[in-house]
């Protein structure tokens, strides 16, 4: 057995082994942790993959599998050890020390990618905060040099008055890390309140990460955003304004991709990002339909949504990548009522860029109304709404107190005109 407790850690550009463990039926896992590993910056040379129903509670392989790895340590001069699965704080540890280099887990993995492509204040700020959380549970692997005496009155070692110092201050980080992302979050809200203010309806693209949500929103915006054929390229939520063909304006949000078993940690310090699709009237969920696994990406995709209590929000499937399937044309697909459900397109291509404009056309006019309502004298407040929740057409006074108002409003506002007279 090697001790590794204070062996050097290499940042990145190790040369790294990938191990997996098949649990499914149908399983990704080895091609999404290879570009998982890329998008990190580690080099993988070998992968050891097993099918098991339960872990090993001591290293969460078997002790064949043990012999496989320390076998191809050797021969693959590896300097790193990725897991496609959550390791305990204990079996990470028990790992470094049989086999003498550093191992990561899935999720230790995920996070260092996101800390990588972090630009924003808030992106960076929501990274730290799950970092941190993560770490907290595993502050031990740090300080097992210092544990030099048991637990017990008059027996209290310096290695556990480190541990308590570590957990107050990254304890008191984080409260920090929240305090700041509550204000993030209450301006975010005051930007969606204003968009509403405008009557600018908002469609947030969702998918799985690679699926092509920012090329997606660079053809449809006409922006830079940063896009490239690696997972999570983008983390950062941008909003831009679009104009249809039609002439309608609609508030366009990209949010971060999500991926098969995200970390809770990322979804909690993520979720004042994804409230752009909650608080969205469409989700474009864009689907890489050459993907032989987009099924299991959809699935993931919905469950996600579920978690952020999204998935009420009603959806438009983008099918992107057509270029990459033969004879694939542009289309859209509709329900028995006639209502786009489905729109077939390459974003990089541009190619049935027409078909989605239509799409999203129809949508919005299905889902607008337009009212023509009189407002009493005693009405300002219920005219004040109007004006914050809808497109005010005309908005005339009337001899005798009041005002006629022309608006248009989305079906989910029409409680509102209930309560004054519609002509």
């Amino acid at each position: 057995m090697v001790n590794t407790e204070l062996f050097e850690r290499p940042k990145s550009g190790e040369r790294t082994l990938l191990i997996h463990i098949q649990t499914r039926a149908i399983d990704q896992g080895l091609q999404e942790l290879t570009e998982l590993a890329r998008s990190a910056g580690a080099d993988p040379v070998a992968s050891v993959t097993a099918n098991r129903s339960a872990p090993n509670p001591r290293f969460f392989v078997g002790t064949g599998k043990l012999d496989e790895i320390r076998q191809l340590i050797l021969q693959e001069q590896i300097e790193l050890i990725i897991f496609n699965h959550v390791l305990s704080p204990i079996q990470e540890r028990n790992l470094e020390q049989e086999l003498g280099v550093r191992v990561l887990d899935r999720n230790e993995l995920i996070l260092d990618i996101f800390a990588q492509r972090a630009q924003s204040f808030e992106g960076k700020m929501q990274v730290e905060l799950a970092q941190l959380q993560h770490l907290s549970t595993r502050l031990i692997r740090g300080w097992t040099h210092l544990e030099r005496q048991k637990g017990g009155i008059g027996m209290r070692g310096p290695g556990e008055t480190q541990l308590e110092t570590d957990r107050r201050l990254i304890g008191k980080r984080i409260r920090l890390i929240q305090t700041r992302l509550e204000k993030v979050d209450k301006q975010r809200t005051q930007g969606r309140r204003a968009r509403t203010r405008n009557a600018l309806p908002t469609v947030a693209l969702v998918g799985y990460t690679n699926a092509g949500k920012s090329t997606l929103f660079n053809t449809l915006s006409e922006a830079d955003v940063y896009a490239q054929d690696q997972l999570f390229a983008t983390l950062d939520p941008v909003v831009r304004r679009i104009r249809l063909s039609s002439g309608m304006e609609l508030g366009l949000a990209d949010t971060v991709g999500f991926i098969q078993d995200l970390p809770h940690e990322l979804v909690a310090a993520f979720k004042s990002t994804l409230l752009e699709a909650r608080e969205a009237d469409l989700l474009l969920h864009v689907v890489d339909v050459s993907s032989e696994f987009r099924d299991t990406m959809m699935d993931e995709v919905e469950s996600v949504l579920a978690e952020i209590e999204a998935d009420s929000i009603p959806q438009l499937l983008v099918f992107n990548k057509i270029d990459l399937i033969d004879d694939m044309q542009p289309r859209i697909e509709t329900d028995d009522s006639g209502n786009p459900l489905k729109v077939w397109i390459s974003a990089r291509q541009a190619y049935g860029m027409e078909c989605l404009d239509q799409a999203l056309a129809e949508f919005f006019d299905d889902h607008l109304v337009e009212k023509e309502v009189l407002i009493e004298p005693g009405q300002a407040a219920i005219r004040a709404k109007l004006f914050n929740l809808g497109e005010v057409i005309t908005d005339s006074p009337i001899e005798t107190g009041g005002w006629r108002m022309i608006v248009r409003l989305h079906k989910k506002h029409l409680n509102v005109v209930n309560e004054v007279q519609v002509i």
